[in-house]
């Protein structure tokens, strides 16, 4: 095993230390038992306490998971569909086209990706309105006989009313559409790598298209599938601009909370609740990783199996 150079050790440490040092900063004083955030004045967990009795927080925070949990599904069905076309459709009228409408809101200011979000909402809602009243009056016995055997209502669930209004709904949707050309990018990658004589092996040997690709493309291809879905979520968690544009008043992400609370000053429940962010990003950044270092492994085992036999 060849050892690293001093001059890549030193590189390294302080490109790690240009990461990490503030969050650690951070960290360190989330446990201040000062109200003031720069004077240290000994370990104490009560803004964690007192953080956890904020419903203006917690809210914000409930808001921000329903909405990352939504978005990042829906945008990993939909760019998972894009990237199979992409790939798999081969040549057709408009694919130039397609791929560029697909991949532009990566370089899209968030700015104007969130004001022409606000514009479409606004344009379209005298038009939904009425839809949203005339299904609340159809299928409301048959959404309440649902919501009375799953104990919860779906529709209050996600804050969606009788009439079309920006809040949880609207910003699903606008997380949707920027997440979706993420998730479509990071499967493209798998998808062009992937050898296509697995599928044709299991196209002669019976399978639908359709079967083939739920019994052998879509196993092949779920660390990339789960790498988007988490990929989006974060990416949903983080978002304020696009947020910012498209919540209503009945809905306000944990980012907007944030960034209202700051501008009248950095609090330590402030610290504390970055804090809890920061641990549940690094678990699941460690669980994705050893679920995808696992499914790598049993991959290639099966592979070598196959080749044995």
């Amino acid at each position: 095993m060849n050892r690293m150079s001093w001059f890549n050790a030193v590189s390294l440490t302080l490109g790690f230390a240009f990461l990490y040092i503030p969050m650690v900063i951070l960290v360190i004083f989330s446990f201040n038992e000062s109200k003031l955030v720069t004077v240290w004045a000994g370990f104490s967990t009560k803004w964690y306490g007192e953080l956890l009795q904020n419903e203006a927080f917690l809210n914000a925070a409930w808001v921000t998971i329903k909405v990352a949990v939504f978005s990042s599904t829906m945008a990993t069905v939909l760019g998972t569909i894009a990237a199979y076309v992409l790939v798999r459709g081969g040549r057709f009228m408009g694919r130039t086209l397609f791929s560029g409408m697909i991949y532009a809101p990566l370089v899209m200011p968030e700015v104007i990706t969130g004001l022409s979000l606000l514009l479409l909402f606004i344009g379209i809602e005298p038009m939904i309105s009425p839809i949203f009243l005339y299904a609340a009056e159809v299928w409301n016995p048959f959404i309440e006989g649902i919501d009375e055997r799953m104990g919860w209502s779906l529709l209050e669930y996600l804050n969606i009313a009788e009439k079309f209004e920006r809040g949880v709904l609207t910003i699903v949707l606008a997380h949707t559409t920027f997440a979706m050309c993420y998730v479509s990018v990071v499967v493209s990658s798998r998808l062009v790598t992937f050898d296509r004589s697995l599928e044709e092996a299991a196209l002669d040997l019976g399978c639908s298209p359709a079967e083939a690709f739920r019994l052998v493309t879509l196993p092949i291809i779920a660390p990339a599938v789960i790498s988007g879905w988490l990929l989006a979520f974060t990416l949903s968690l983080d978002d304020l601009v696009i947020a910012s544009f498209t919540s209503g008043p009945s809905a306000t992400t944990l980012p907007i909370k944030i960034f209202s609370a700051v501008r009248l000053g950095v609090s330590p429940e402030i610290n504390a609740l970055s804090t809890i962010m920061i641990s549940i990003v690094t678990v699941g950044v460690i669980t994705a990783s050893l679920v995808t270092k696992h499914q790598v492994a049993r991959q290639k085992r099966e592979e070598q199996a196959a080749e044995r036999t």
